[in-house]
């Protein structure tokens, strides 16, 4: 029998008034703060989710859907799958209110009721085709992909998040017996081409980072017990940022760990891929041949629209949804 397995899923309605006019009132942009409307905009694409998650993986034991307080209108928040899960029920109250992501992924080993084993996914992340546990975790482990990459802080975009996560990466674990300890889950064929990284980056004495797919990850609650024992100083640090912040440390920090103490398994790098939205508009008419064909199980859609084309391309994103989840779901209000 296999273990019960939850997914959990982060949501804001940038829209919503009483929401905007709390944010307003802590907003005070500085040098390393990134509290631009482009990180709160909805796609209007959540339904999806839904719909994929019932079609895809109908075994999941139980959806947190967290929030800052707002639903959708049409969610049916009486699914028995459905657990509503405010910032308040499980960040601690010092941090509240927030608005960056960063802190709400740190604490959601805290969530009452989640289980050992869950997947963490963004809002514009969904379900391709169909998966099973199996997809997710074997044996108890995450599945994963360990494979190296070389991280550059970019100074004009004040993100060093990557960069801060391997300085706590490389303070607790030495690369070369975490290569020893598991050198076949980090020189696995599953990983095709991506496994030339670590083939170049192997002379390196430390970890220079680590590759990060961005789509649904698989995490292990008690990992985050770990790190928050060991590292509660840095976290909190995080924490403390209501807004994104350069020196943010992230959810990838989590998953960082389990891959260097060995608690995971080898899975296809081919799973899932991240996808951006941008004003190149033959990019994204790839992009919408891409999900009509559905060719990957898992996919990220990330904004990257910085022109007056956003409510166009989210119209064509809905649509071309549509064509693949027609059907409404359970988790939708008749």
């Amino acid at each position: 029998m296999e273990n019960k397995i939850d997914f959990v899923i982060a949501w804001v309605d940038g829209n919503d008034p009483e929401w905007r006019k709390e944010r307003d009132c802590y907003r005070h942009p500085d040098a390393h703060t990134d509290s631009r409307d482009i990180r709160y905009r909805d796609w209007d694409n959540l339904v999806f989710f839904f719909r994929s998650v019932e079609r895809f993986a109908p075994w999941v034991n139980m959806i947190h859907f967290v929030t800052y307080g707002h639903l959708p209108k049409w969610l049916n928040t009486e699914h028995p799958k459905i657990n509503i899960v405010k910032h308040a029920d499980f960040i601690p109250a010092e941090y509240l209110p927030v608005f960056n992501a960063n802190p709400i992924e740190m604490n959601l080993h805290r969530i009452s009721g989640l289980t050992e084993q869950f997947v963490y996914f963004n809002d514009d992340m969904l379900l391709l085709k169909p998966c099973k546990q199996q997809d997710f975790f074997v044996d108890g482990l995450p599945c994963d992909i360990g494979v190296m990459n070389a991280h550059i802080s970019d100074r004009e975009m004040g993100n060093h998040i990557e960069v801060a996560d391997m300085d706590i990466i490389n303070a607790h674990f030495h690369k070369k017996d975490v290569l020893k300890k598991s050198i076949k889950k980090w020189f696995n064929l599953k990983y095709k081409r991506e496994l030339i990284r670590n083939f170049c980056l192997l002379p390196w004495n430390e970890f220079p980072g680590l590759l990060h797919q961005h789509i649904p990850t698989s995490f292990l609650k008690s990992t985050f017990e770990t790190v928050w024992n060991l590292e509660e100083d840095a976290l909190k640090e995080t924490c403390r940022h209501r807004f994104r912040n350069s020196l943010d440390l992230n959810q990838w920090l989590f998953e960082d760990w389990q891959r260097c103490s060995g608690q995971f398994v080898p899975r296809d790098a081919n799973a899932g891929r991240s996808f951006a939205f941008t004003q190149d508009q033959a990019k994204n008419e790839q992009l919408f041949r891409m999900i009509k064909e559905q060719k990957y199980k898992l996919i990220c859609l990330n904004d990257m629209v910085l022109d007056d084309s956003f409510e166009a391309v989210k119209a064509k994103l809905v649509e071309t949804l549509e064509t693949v989840f027609p059907e409404k779901s359970s988790f939708e209000k008749e």
